[in-house]
């Protein structure tokens, strides 16, 4: 198989199909028997799907009417990024795309667009810096929705999304400390730095695959965001609490919550989609814990929910994950305007829903991947407003910006994914 052909395939199985970037590049990986060759596609997949906009829009002002062929279209936008950003000769980017290019009538095109952008480079690039859109690389719709939220950080957020993230890891701070972890990490010849807002973060200085961490196996390590490590401790967990986590999977935040508190009653894992459930039981054999799965519609808890109250619940809600970008470069492309408004519809009801699962001097942590207000800082508003007996805890932390209600991580700070968490209570009586 044609590595560039493949790679071709996988992004129109995403651009044009609007498949998944989760769903489509591993199966097409495994079709390639040399690890060398897996990797080359990868980073040309996620490469592309980075600058997507820039790329398209370098082929548009390059072009004098569309081509019609999308894979030989596709191809182009490989040799413009291999040009561009890979450590690819340039000749063997020119040349090898070209011959990846099946149509006859093609090849000569493909081979003028190359070469003209390998001699022209300089202008070029500085005719897509005056665009918004070639220049950020994000969607207009998306940079508009950045400027409206976060007018003062919206150059720092589309450069966070286009740069590839950290490997952060999670110690299981249960069996090691994270100073035992960093120097059992070092001494398998992995740089590592601990993290700056949460106690079970190391960031490694470059990824490598799982098999190369020691421990991680027998569930001393685990990968997982920084910001997402946040959220067992806000939880305020405590020996003999029933716990519920809704929306678990993949199930990072189940195992945490285990790990943070050995002694729970009871953690019950809800997740819509019985195949994602297996990927949390995964996790959780992994580290030797256990939880019940569940899988169940979070918005009709009465298919599964045995009528006992929960001490705590997470509602990890569905929402945008316009705050892991720089990890799912995919989702500029996928995700539209208009889901905004019915992800938030979603997040309300799911949120009203947990509340009638929670013990009167319970606690929710709300949280969401996303950046924008509406998923966030409103439907907090709106549900106080709406529920006399929820009062905002409010979070006492150095990470983020406090909201009117909640925190906010914007994607990078801290070399940390967007994220979004906010902690209500339960009255015990509603008069007092």
């Amino acid at each position: 198989m044609n590595c560039r052909v493949l790679a071709a395939d996988i992004l129109l199985a995403i651009t044009r199909d609007g498949k998944s970037l989760a769903t489509t590049l591993e199966p097409a990986l495994q079709t390639l028997p040399q690890a060398n060759d897996r990797a080359f596609v990868q980073a040309l997949v996620y490469g592309v799907l980075r600058w997507y906009y820039r790329l398209d829009y370098l082929l548009g002002i390059m072009t004098r009417k569309p081509i019609k062929d999308d894979r030989v279209r596709m191809l182009a936008l490989l040799g413009f990024y291999q040009l561009s950003a890979m450590r690819v000769k340039p000749h063997a980017a020119v040349s090898e795309t070209v011959s990846s290019v099946r149509e006859s009538w093609a090849r000569p095109l493909v081979n003028g667009l190359l070469r003209t952008y390998q001699r022209d480079s300089r202008d070029l690039n500085a005719r897509l810096d005056l665009h918004p859109v070639s220049a950020t690389a994000h969607p207009a719709w998306l940079l508009d929705r950045l400027e409206t939220s976060w007018p003062l950080s919206v150059n720092d957020l589309t450069a966070a999304n286009n740069r590839p993230p950290p490997m952060t890891l999670r110690v299981h701070l249960g069996r090691w400390t994270r100073d035992a972890a960093l120097e059992r990490l070092r001494e398998a010849g992995l740089m590592a730095e601990p993290g700056t807002m949460a106690p079970s973060a190391v960031l490694l200085e470059k990824p490598v695959p799982v098999s190369q961490i020691p421990g991680f196996g027998q569930g001393d390590f685990s990968v997982q965001d920084e910001a997402a490590q946040l959220a067992a401790d806000l939880l305020n967990l405590q020996p003999g609490l029933r716990v519920l986590d809704l929306c678990a999977a993949p199930g990072g935040k189940s195992a945490h919550i285990l790990e943070s508190a050995p002694a729970l009653k009871e953690l019950v894992a809800v997740d819509i989609a019985p195949e994602r459930l297996e990927r949390v039981q995964e996790n959780l054999h992994r580290i030797g814990l256990y939880a019940r799965l569940i899988a169940g519609d979070a918005l009709k808890p009465e298919t599964w929910w045995d009528g006992q109250a929960f001490d705590r619940i997470l509602v990890d809600a569905p929402c945008s994950a316009l705050g892991v970008i720089r990890r799912h470069p995919d989702i500029k492309v996928l995700r539209q305007p208009s889901d905004i408004e019915a992800l938030a519809a979603i997040q309300r009801t799911i949120l009203n829903t947990a509340w009638t699962l929670l013990k009167p001097g319970g606690q929710i942590v709300y949280a969401t991947c996303s950046i924008l207000p509406l998923e966030n800082v409103e439907v907090i508003e709106d549900f106080l407003a709406a529920h006399a007996d929820a009062i905002e805890l409010p979070i006492a932390a150095t990470w983020g910006i406090p909201q009117r209600c909640g925190r906010q991580i914007l994607t990078g700070m801290h070399d940390m994914d967007g994220f979004y968490y906010a902690t209500i209570s339960k009255r015990c009586d509603q008069g007092t």
